[in-house]
């Protein structure tokens, strides 16, 4: 597996997101906790290094899970988790809290979850109205200062908050939704990263299972499966979005790989510090996946996936994107 950088945090060029692994994410059937740490364990042998969790996630089961799967192999791991999304003062999950003292007992409970002395790349996982980001961002460099973490993240943030936030402590990452079905981040917000040398880390990177190829109609979904709600995945955003599909799985035959590997390639002939992080339980897709570092396009196949339209329909419901700043 080829390396890049997100600031100055080397990791793998693609990476492994775990929420999947502990939620039932996306209609994914019955949790196997054994099978998702064979899953991680196979992603570290390929040569991923970067698995990303997050306190809510589960909540706090997954952080748990991770934490199994990794003992005895932190030296192969970066290691990255979130806060934000749970209130610890009393209002729990789901609550956006971001404030100094709830960042010291998230941190306090993510080092103990994941088994570990020190995370190595935390994010703020959605902003907090009530605490300003300097606040925030100050309480982060402290922890930074005493070695509970190395890097700082954010999470779908947007230009001036990322610009307020470095001024406090120099920013290693921001995480946010980023594939050939969401195309936010390509303009302004990507060239501001770039001025200030702070990395991409790109999440859904298969437009939840779309750009694989498997899902030919909604009635591919079944009954419990979350994205029958989602608004691109109605009837009639999805046959509008097919377009995208159907040219990612004719660039994958002309190269000899699979839509998803050609999705992540595409994602990764962006430029250096993007990293996708596709989630899955099991592990042939993981490996499925991680050989997508060797997939390389042709500047005239970049091109074709760029030019797709976009996709029809927002990329979260319209509970959720009241909390992404755009």
């Amino acid at each position: 597996m080829q390396h890049t950088t997100l600031g100055t945090l080397d990791v793998s060029r693609i990476g492994l997101g775990a929420m999947g692994m502990s939620m039932a994410y996306e209609g994914g059937g019955a949790l196997d906790d054994a099978g998702s740490i064979r899953t991680v364990h196979r992603a570290l042998d390929l040569g991923v290094t970067l698995l990303d969790t997050a306190e809510i996630y589960g909540p706090y089961i997954n952080e748990e899970l991770i934490g199994r799967a990794i003992a005895g192999r932190r030296d192969d791991v970066v290691l990255a988790t979130k806060f934000g999304l749970v209130s610890h003062a009393g209002e729990g999950p789901w609550n956006l809290d971001s404030s100094p003292a709830n960042i010291r007992t998230a941190v306090e409970g993510s080092l103990r979850r994941l088994g570990t002395d020190h995370i190595d790349l935390y994010y703020q996982h959605r902003l907090d109205p009530k605490t300003s980001i300097e606040d925030t961002v100050g309480a982060l460099a402290e922890l930074v200062t005493e070695g509970k973490i190395r890097h700082i993240g954010l999470s779908e943030v947007w230009i001036d908050t990322i610009r307020r936030a470095h001024a406090v402590h120099p920013i290693t990452a921001l995480q946010s939704e980023f594939s050939l079905w969401t195309r936010d981040p390509e303009g302004d917000l990507l060239a501001v990263l770039r001025e200030l040398g702070i990395g991409f880390v790109a999440y859904s990177p298969l437009g939840r299972g779309f750009l694989t190829g498997s899902i030919t109609s909604p009635a591919d979904l079944g009954e419990d499966d979350s994205r029958k709600d989602h608004p691109r995945f109605t009837p009639e955003a999805f046959e509008q979005n097919m377009r995208i599909a159907e040219e990612t799985k004719a660039v994958a035959a002309e190269v000899g790989a699979t839509p998803a590997q050609v999705a992540l390639a595409w994602l990764l002939a962006q430029g250096d510090g993007i990293v996708p992080i596709p989630g899955t339980r099991k592990v042939h897709r993981v490996e499925e996946n991680a050989a997508a570092d060797d997939v390389v396009l042709t500047a005239e196949q970049v091109q074709r996936l760029t030019d797709l339209p976009p996709a029809v329909g927002g990329h979260h419901t319209d509970e959720q994107m009241t909390m992404i700043e755009r």
